[in-house]
């Protein structure tokens, strides 16, 4: 599967912005779908991931109560809509997949990344 996120840009604190992330491929609706970030200087981090059916969601707890993840099987997209934005929230934002269960590592698929960056 290839993936393809946007929607990133330059918002001030306590703003908000959707991320949306298309996928190639038919057999979208069976991979678990997660959101990444990494700040300069810093390694990559699990923000949040949604399980294929839509059942089941988790965020990583510095996000948690502002950032909600979602996904639209029809359309091949999982979004990020991310609320309270504030600037330890300025990253490159990636999509990624995985074929299995919903966990916060072991994923098989990147996408390019989108850049968010958040003026306090």
């Amino acid at each position: 599967v290839q993936l393809q996120a946007s929607g990133g840009g330059l918002v001030q604190a306590g703003g908000s912005l959707r991320l949306s992330c298309a996928a190639s491929g038919r057999t979208f609706s069976s991979y678990t779908m997660g959101w990444f970030r990494q700040a300069p200087g810093k390694e990559r981090e699990f923000v949040a991931a949604i399980s294929w059916s839509e059942s089941s969601t988790y965020y990583a707890d510095s996000v948690k109560g502002r950032f909600t993840i979602s996904r639209d099987n029809a359309k091949n997209t999982v979004y990020l809509q991310m609320n309270s934005l504030e600037p330890e929230d300025t990253a490159v934002y990636y999509c990624a997949a995985r074929v299995g269960v919903l966990v916060t590592g072991g994923y098989d698929y990147w996408g390019q990344g989108t850049q968010v960056t958040v003026s306090s």
